[in-house]
């Protein structure tokens, strides 16, 4: 069994690094629980300095294949549509868990209040959560988590920015997060159309708590923007034009956006080039 850390930690960065250099999904995900008690409780008293490595150990499994190798399956009464959803679900929030204690260990050097890892370490252990209920699902279909091939998409972005906090906020939070909110909603109506209760139930508890990451990803972008004195408006359409691999494609959910506190003419601008 892959040996995990061991829950006890003297400050919060060395608690992150533990996470992220543990390998078996399961054990990081209970780790991310211990130590978000750990913190909340005042049992982690410092910050301290982290130095993350450029990746997060990773399972022997799944495969990680190129973007355009994964195979895709939409949702149908069959199981196997929704086994690969689920499968790609739970990698993207196992990623996710990583992505928040990265943030955490990362920039430790920026000078951030006590908020901003409250609000990291709360994602983090939201994440985790998501990406157990992903998998006990999954285990209602005789498939686990590593069954099927992934990609390493999400992780690029994260080595793409790990060199400034504004620009990882404005990739990570405010366009691949933010991009689920656009998604998640289409795939629990074709869920309910198909009347997978249980999945559809799932992905609406994943959702409403994405519309708080993203709101957290905007108010600290806003934050920092506002300590470099750089408006955050055109300060992340120029980050999103540096940084971001690809194109910022309609249609948006503007009611989730709006919730999390996103102005549609970031987004809107920026799509329409």
């Amino acid at each position: 069994m892959t040996q995990g850390p061991s829950f006890q930690s003297q400050t919060l960065a060395a608690a992150a690094v533990a996470v992220l250099e543990t390998a078996d999904p399961n054990t990081k995900c209970t780790a991310t629980a211990a130590f978000a008690r750990q913190w909340r409780h005042g049992d982690i008293r410092g910050i301290g300095n982290g130095s993350p490595a450029d990746r997060p150990r990773r399972p022997d499994r799944p495969e990680l294949l190129p973007p355009a190798k994964v195979p895709r399956r939409k949702i149908n009464r069959g199981t196997a549509g929704r086994i690969a959803q689920l499968h790609a679900l739970a990698h993207i929030e196992l990623n996710a868990v990583d992505l928040a204690w990265d943030i955490v260990a990362r920039f430790t050097a920026c000078d951030l209040p006590q908020e901003f890892y409250d609000d990291w370490v709360r994602v983090a252990e939201e994440e985790a959560r998501h990406f157990s209920l992903l998998t006990e699902r999954l285990a209602d279909f005789d498939a686990t988590y590593g069954d099927l091939p992934a990609h390493d998409g999400l992780w690029d972005s994260a080595l793409e920015t790990a060199h400034d906090l504004c620009a990882r906020l404005a990739i990570v939070p405010l366009v691949l997060e933010a991009r689920g909110l656009d998604v998640t909603p289409v795939m629990i109506n074709r869920l309910r159309a198909i009347e997978d209760k249980e999945t559809a139930e799932l992905l609406e508890i994943i959702y409403h708590d994405e519309i708080g990451h993203v709101e957290i990803g905007h108010r600290w972008f806003t934050f920092e923007c506002i300590r470099r004195n750089a408006d955050p408006a055109a300060y992340w359409k120029i980050l999103v034009d540096r940084h971001f691999r690809g194109t910022l494609k309609p249609p948006f959910n503007t009611l989730g956006r709006d919730a999390a506190g996103m102005p549609q003419d970031w987004y809107l601008e920026v799509s329409s080039r």
